[in-house]
């Protein structure tokens, strides 16, 4: 299947972007007749037939319209402090399947700059190699306390490397979560989050978690937390 992606078609018949249109038609080599399927991001595949094969303006009509296309039982939001290796993070965690990332400005942050927009194409490439309808959404760069703040409706949880800040202490999260759950996980920078954010996102109605014993890089440990999700829910 060869899959494209663009928010704003509309059937039934749509014509693909300059960049999109050379990709079909000069790179795929695909022509008038070829079937072709574009995603909006929102969930709805579009199976397509080329009517025009120009490569600057490619024509398509819309032959089939599939809603919720392999739509996930679960929702998936993971806030992450940015690191030199965000791009692979995005990548790889698209391909599991997530719904959001908000990236964290955090105390200990080390990069406190987020190029949006090359996150975005790698965002929407990755969609596209892994044939998801859905496509994730990636929130601008938000301070620690505003994201903890921020209404949400589902489970919130931190993980963090430090001793358990209350009495029930730290859960492992694939025993801490339920299938079928919206969930929001936060994972901190290298140097972790402070006790002081811990104490305040634990304040606020999150749940303090562990990913395990081993000692994880931050865009590790943010992919396990998508992986073990997946896992949880039955992603097959």
């Amino acid at each position: 299947m060869q899959l494209f992606y663009d928010p704003a078609i509309v059937p039934p018949l749509h014509t693909l972007g300059e960049e999109e249109s050379k990709h079909c038609i000069r790179v795929l080599r695909l022509g008038r007749g070829a079937t072709l399927h574009i995603a909006d991001g929102r969930g709805t595949l579009y199976r397509c037939r080329i009517v025009e094969d120009d490569p600057r303006r490619c024509t398509v009509e819309v032959v089939e319209t599939i809603p919720d296309f392999e739509r996930l039982s679960y929702a998936l939001t993971v806030a992450v402090a940015p690191t030199k290796n965000a791009d692979r993070l995005l990548e790889k965690a698209t391909e599991v399947g997530i719904g959001a990332v908000i990236p964290l400005e955090t105390e200990h942050s080390e990069r406190r700059v987020f190029k949006a927009e090359r996150s975005e194409k790698i965002i929407t490439a990755a969609m596209k190699q892994s044939l998801k309808a859905y496509r994730p959404v990636l929130h601008p760069l938000t301070p620690f306390r505003e994201a903890v703040l921020a209404p949400f409706e589902g489970r919130r949880l931190i993980a963090h490397c430090g001793a358990a800040h209350t009495p029930s202490g730290k859960h492992y999260l694939p025993e801490a979560i339920r299938p079928g759950e919206s969930v929001l996980v936060c994972i901190g920078p290298e140097g972790d989050f402070s006790p002081a954010e811990v104490d305040f996102a634990l304040e606020h109605g999150f749940e303090e978690i562990t990913l395990g014993q081993q000692r994880l890089r931050t865009e590790t440990a943010a992919l396990v937390a998508v992986v073990m999700t997946s896992v949880v829910n039955g992603s097959k």
